[in-house]
């Protein structure tokens, strides 16, 4: 296979180093180099999808060991406008984050969005009562509504670039196409080579306008066709991206969406990082890692924290054996008289100071206090289980480390 590597000359400011390979497995150790700090993969990457992570202070993602959060480009554009941050020298500055940062392009919200929810028909889900806002995708772009007003607004990947320009992160996204689950194969094809031609539109718009402060990636769409992935994998290694996101619809089940990922990081040049784009359930990454996956990104632990929930690793079953869930909801009535902590071993302020009958009172009270002490308990979660998913590819123990942090189903 023909792999094009990155040039040094277009992102000087950027590298990847592999620090450790596993013997049993693609998993691997590596080192993302930005100009705002280096990140050791793998790594989840928080969103803070309108320039924050909800209900948390930069320092108190710092503190709970985060390395890198995402912005999202579509909402950014909206409102404030991707102008009105450039000139609050942006999001690093704007933010106080000043640390690594990832802008997807703004594609997949607006193609959801499209069919009636952000996330549902990518899914599958196809039942939603949300208004559809796409109006076209042509050759040039997309057009479509706003959710916010209504106005009319076009994306194009020239736009998308200049937008994730003026942001400022550190790690960027071509403009593609994002696929629901529902379509056919004609239509996917279809969709795949448009999205090609957008990427390379996307990589001139980026390479006629670099200060050399970004890298941009390519993405591998092809839904669940292996034929289409190999064809959209064969064109991102072929080009000078920096680094490479798997996307779009993965599949109807999680059997179907390990086999779709597999395969795509059988075909993927292994110099370049890899980041799996809006996943990264506990099971999701430990499976992830162990085919090459070097980055993660997803709503979850941040937006159940915000409906009262606190994500738990397999030590829960020590307090309820019944439980195969991979989080507790502390609404329940189960938990008003729990003196306990979420977790006696996470070493997160929440953790440290309130118990889950606290945390139940703050739900039912509606004390803003709740969503603080969820969200920052999560995300010091992700962290941790990063952690030792580093560990254990390096000890060659990460069947171990998945008992400990995955909750069977059976």
């Amino acid at each position: 296979m023909n792999w094009c590597s990155p040039t040094m000359n277009l992102y000087p400011k950027f590298s990847f180093h592999q620090t450790y390979k596993s013997p049993s497995s693609k998993a691997r150790i590596g080192q993302l180099v930005t100009p705002h700090g280096n990140v050791d993969t793998p790594a989840f990457i928080f969103c803070g999808t309108k320039a924050t992570v909800k209900g948390v202070f930069p320092s108190q993602l710092r503190a709970a060991g985060t390395q890198i959060i995402l912005s999202n480009t579509y909402h950014l554009m909206l409102q404030p406008g991707s102008h009105t941050v450039k000139q609050n020298g942006g999001l690093q500055k704007w933010t106080g984050w000043n640390g690594p940062m990832f802008t997807d392009s703004g594609g997949f919200q607006i193609f959801s969005l499209g069919h009636g929810s952000v996330a549902a028909e990518v899914k599958g889900q196809r039942n939603t009562q949300r208004p559809k806002t796409l109006l076209k995708i042509h050759e040039d772009g997309a057009t479509f509504k706003s959710y916010l007003d209504g106005k009319v607004h076009k994306l194009t990947p020239e736009s998308s670039i200049q937008v994730q320009k003026d942001l400022g992160a550190d790690l960027i996204v071509v403009l593609d196409e994002c696929t629901p689950f529902h379509v056919d194969k004609t239509y996917t094809a279809s969709s795949l080579h448009r999205t090609h031609r957008w990427g390379k539109r996307s990589l001139q718009a980026f390479q006629d306008t670099s200060d050399e402060s970004q890298a941009l990636y390519g993405i591998i769409q092809g839904g669940i066709y292996e034929d289409l992935r190999k064809i959209g994998a064969d064109f991102v290694n072929d080009q000078p991206f920096f680094a490479h996101a798997v996307g779009g619809s993965l599949g109807k089940n999680k059997s179907q969406m390990q086999d779709v990922v597999s395969y795509t990081m059988s075909l993927l040049d292994p110099s370049r990082p890899v980041h799996l784009l809006g996943i990264g359930g506990v099971e999701d990454i430990f499976h992830g890692v162990r085919q090459g996956i070097d980055t993660f990104d997803c709503v979850h632990p941040t937006r159940i924290a915000r409906h009262g929930c606190a994500l738990v690793n397999s030590d829960y079953l020590q307090y309820d054996s019944s439980h195969r869930k991979d989080h507790i909801n502390l609404r329940n009535a189960r938990f008003v008289h729990d003196t306990h902590p979420i977790d006696d071993q996470c070493p997160c302020e929440t953790c440290h100071t309130l118990t889950r009958g606290y945390i139940h009172h703050l739900l039912k009270a509606h004390e803003l206090l709740a969503m603080n002490a969820l969200t920052l308990h999560n995300i010091t979660f992700m962290n941790r289980l990063l952690n030792d998913v580093r560990d254990g590819i390096r000890s060659e123990t990460l069947n171990t480390v998945e008992q400990r942090w995955v909750i069977s189903r059976a």
